[in-house]
């Protein structure tokens, strides 16, 4: 049985309450009207703007200036009183704009960081899955820790639905489509595309998808386990015949709800824009991140003496997928960007002249990370045996997967208000000492080996 390291608990909940302090600082510190924006806007012109808005407010004052210029230039031509109110109104509405995109910023970054270590384990979970349907040979005594990692499932999704209710309560702006003015056509806010998307996109229907898919998840996720463990106890193969046939049918599910979910989540932060790549390229990027986490913490508990019949051979097939799905992702992140780049369709193009326009630095150091990286350092064979290689490699691709994220979501946040700041990175904190905590609990529940899996013996001996 492994035991939960008093060092490693305890690093998990500093990491978590680091995080909650961070993710407080940054609501607190968002401006709260536009007064507050229109303080940032003249300490920045002054020069005299602290570091927590950095270039954001710069680009903010920047493009306040253009509004102003506009105004003058139309209050010189058409003169009187009726331009001068307009331009009033014009840049109140800028202002505003901005005060929503400021507001949004700790919102977003709590957002990308939660979904990011969900789906994390979604991944997870959905390799064990595949195994199961597989009857693969070689990975039965990895099963425990694929459980273990799966296990904040559960957590995180909780955690997640309640920040999806918050956003349909109208606690923030995140999600443009959840205006309450913009499928009315007599408002001003009136959208006529995302008007034509309100059958789908709707509170009502969005939640209760997402209230589906989370328990759908969790149920096979519960079920699993539940066979896994009895299996163990038992003297024939009845409950590993039922996880066979529950796996097949999860799959079913998940590749229907993975598909569903990255609209729902995702592409619907850009209402309009689209992309029927994107649930592919989506599922490429946590399932990837999935595959890596089981390689890291079984190289872990490897070196503290646990998973005695895990050996290099077992490490090597974990490095070999994480080479292979990088692969996977790049295909995807460049047949989406090439078809939309080449048939240069204003409605289509828009989504990535943004980010490179705005996010330049993360959207092309995303594929540097998640494939220049991966590709020169795993390709090699005997590189995939090493452990600190696979480490090093490993966490550069976790947080190259969530710069991946990042770039998915932020742009339609928060438009060109981004830096990576205090809010970012204690999300990242506060769900990584969650994650480590819930995962290395759940470790301690059960042994480390599914010892009455028919495939068990073969796991063991695994060599090439």
């Amino acid at each position: 049985m492994y035991t939960f390291s008093s060092k490693l608990k305890t690093f998990s909940i500093i990491l978590m309450a680091v995080g909650i302090l961070g993710i407080g600082y940054g609501f607190l510190s968002a401006p709260k009207d536009i007064q507050e924006v229109e303080k940032l806007l003249a300490a920045d012109a002054n020069g005299g703007h602290g570091a927590a808005h950095g270039e954001t407010a710069e680009t903010s004052h920047k493009e306040a200036g253009h509004h102003e210029v506009a105004v003058t230039e139309h209050e010189s031509h058409e003169g009187g009183e009726h331009a001068k109110v307009g331009a009033k109104d014009e840049n109140k509405e800028h202002l505003t704009h901005v005060l929503h995109q400021l507001q949004n910023k700790p919102w977003s970054a709590l957002y990308v960081a939660c979904i990011f270590f969900l789906l994390l384990s979604m991944g997870v979970l959905a390799f064990y899955a595949i195994q199961q349907v597989a009857q693969a040979g070689w990975s039965p005594v990895l099963f425990r820790v694929m459980q273990g990692i799966t296990a904040y499932l559960p957590v995180g999704s909780v955690i997640f639905f309640i920040i999806l209710v918050l956003c349909g309560l109208h606690f923030n702006h995140i999600f443009v489509w959840l205006g309450e003015e913009v499928t009315d056509p007599k408002s001003e806010h009136y959208d006529a595309i995302i008007a034509g998307k309100a059958g789908y996109l709707n509170f009502p229907f969005w939640i209760a998808r997402a209230a589906i898919f989370l328990l759908g998840w969790n149920l096979y996720r519960y079920y699993s386990r539940k066979n896994c463990l009895a299996q163990d106890e038992a003297n024939d193969d009845l409950n590993y015949k039922k996880n066979f046939k529950q796996s097949a049918g999860f799959l079913v599910f998940f590749i229907v709800s993975e598909s569903i979910m990255s609209w729902d989540w995702i592409m619907s932060f850009d209402p309009h824009w689209f992309s029927t790549l994107f649930g592919w390229y989506v599922f490429a990027s946590f399932f990837v991140s999935g595959i890596t986490t089981i390689a890291l913490v079984t190289i872990y508990l490897k070196s503290k003496g646990y998973l005695e019949y895990v050996n290099t051979s077992h490490i090597h097939d974990l490095a070999k997928f994480m080479f292979g799905i990088s692969v996977f992702w790049t295909y995807l992140w460049f047949s989406q960007f090439m078809l939309i780049w080449y048939a240069n369709i204003p409605e289509e193009v828009t989504y990535f002249v943004t980010r490179i326009q705005l996010y330049n630095l993360p959207f092309f150091g995303a594929v540097v990370m998640n494939f220049v990286f991966p590709l020169l350092i795993l390709i090699n064979t005997d590189f995939k045996r090493i452990s600190w290689v696979i480490v090093m490699a490993g966490i550069v691709i976790l947080l190259g997967h969530y710069v991946d994220f990042f770039n998915m979501i932020m742009p339609g946040t928060v438009g060109d208000k981004w830096f990576i700041g205090v809010s970012e990175i204690a999300s990242i904190l506060f769900f990584l000492g969650l994650f480590i905590f819930v995962v290395f609990t759940a470790l301690t529940k059960s042994p480390l080996l599914a010892k009455r899996n028919p495939f068990i013996e073969e796991s063991k001996h695994f060599h090439y």
